[in-house]
């Protein structure tokens, strides 16, 4: 994308004015979910998301300014498309939030994978995309449909200013001795084979947005990040970085998910692998697709269903949940050895801001951590809490994460830069 006149024409009036308006938008391979922010308030001023892109039956999903949710139906065959019909859809005089489309000051995506070449959010030139495309190997089913958002913001608004916000960028600061795998080093240097971690933005919203909570200084804080949610990973950050994460090379290591395995021996990937006569691509749609809380259940990877189940008698699904909690739990105790110690820890997302028990099962059993769990403040869902005892030493917080909110933040300040 070139830089042009209009980019520098939007950075003058940014400075007279102060207001922003901006646009996030995060591309997945056959969906688009997209927030317009009203950045001097930090509104949300329309949201909502395009499903079935490229397939039959694609629709879009707006919620109004009263709450309420609309489902439009649309032929969606490309992410051109469906970022043309968003734009309607903002401008549309029953529905829409804004008159004009030049109301939009930015863009900012959400960038799954950067590798190695992005340890922060940057301003989206042609360099940029051309260096972004050579990570798609590392992504392959999330980087391109990244890029065809870029591309499509660009075909429709020439030289509107669009930023990158990188999935991968905050867990850039682990120590090589945290993100190497014990392979051949040449493999690493030749592939880029390595951990590199996901939610990354999540993890950096919320371990900022503890702090200014509970009013303490990041600097010297040991805190543990637990991402839980259909995907989840966890990550230990020492003063506001990143020093280790769950996720690796891709999304499947570390915890139990909803349909991922999470950590599993290599030999017995290979081992189901010659007796079930998989391919390489059969291997991955079975760990990705069919394992986790789905593969043990064989019923739902809805933790609200396990969690239903499981109360009804079902021994499958209280498997399922006892192997959950246990992955979050060790990883947890992995990291505070890791830091010497933890100081704060923190639930974010779908499961961890909204499910009680997982929250308590987790925590039981970590007092000699120096948790000691409140279960009356334990009873809330989906808003900022304490929910460990006054007197613990360790702070165990809830923390709802808002990673557009971080995108659009990012974005704002590149562009005002």
């Amino acid at each position: 994308m070139i830089i042009s006149f209009h980019f520098f024409r939007r950075q003058i009036i940014f400075r007279k004015t102060g207001k922003m308006k901006i646009l996030v938008l995060n591309c997945g391979s056959s969906s688009i979910k997209y927030a317009l922010y009203d950045m001097d308030t930090k509104e949300v001023m329309a949201s909502g998301g395009a499903e079935r892109v490229g397939i039959e039956g694609s629709f879009v999903k707006v919620k109004l300014p009263n709450g309420e949710k609309k489902t439009v139906m649309h032929d969606i065959p490309e992410h051109t498309e469906g970022v043309k019909f968003i734009f309607s859809l903002l401008t549309d005089p029953e529905i829409g939030a804004i008159k004009d489309l030049k109301e939009i000051d930015a863009v900012g995506h959400r960038m799954v994978h950067g590798g190695e070449r992005f340890n922060q959010s940057v301003l989206l030139t042609e360099e940029v995309l051309e260096a972004f495309e050579e990570c798609s190997d590392l992504a392959p089913l999330h980087n391109p449909a990244n890029l065809k958002g870029v591309r499509a913001v660009s075909e429709l608004m020439p030289g509107l200013p669009q930023v990158g916000v990188f999935d991968t960028a905050f867990h850039q600061t682990m120590p090589k001795k945290a993100f190497m795998y014990a392979i051949p080093y040449r493999l690493y240097k030749q592939f880029g084979v390595r951990r590199y971690g996901f939610h990354g933005t999540s993890h950096r919203y919320v371990s900022q947005r503890v702090c200014e909570f509970l009013d303490v200084n990041p600097k010297g804080k040991r805190i543990i990040t637990c991402h839980i949610g259909n995907g989840g990973s966890i990550a230990a950050v020492v003063d506001g970085k990143c020093v280790d994460t769950s996720m690796g090379l891709t999304p499947l290591e570390g915890l139990m998910m909803g349909t991922r395995s999470g950590d599993i021996d290599g030999g017995a990937i290979t081992f189901l692998q010659k007796k079930l006569d998989l391919n390489a691509d059969g291997m991955s749609n079975l760990l990705n697709k069919q394992s986790g809380v789905l593969g043990i259940t064989d019923e739902s990877s809805d933790m609200r269903d396990v969690e239903n189940a499981a109360k009804e008698g079902n021994d499958r699904a209280q498997l399922a949940l006892d192997m959950y909690f246990y992955r979050i739990k060790k990883y947890i105790g992995a990291y505070a050895a890791a830091m010497g110690g933890v100081d704060i820890i923190v639930f974010t997302a779908g499961v961890g801001e909204n499910q009680v028990g997982m929250r308590e099962a987790v925590c039981g059993g970590l007092e000699f951590l120096g948790v000691k769990f409140d279960k009356e403040k334990n009873n809330v869902r989906g808003e900022e809490a304490v929910i460990s005892a006054d007197d613990s030493k360790v702070t165990v917080c809830v923390i709802p994460t808002d990673e557009e909110l971080m995108i659009a933040s990012d974005t704002m300040a590149l562009v005002q830069k």
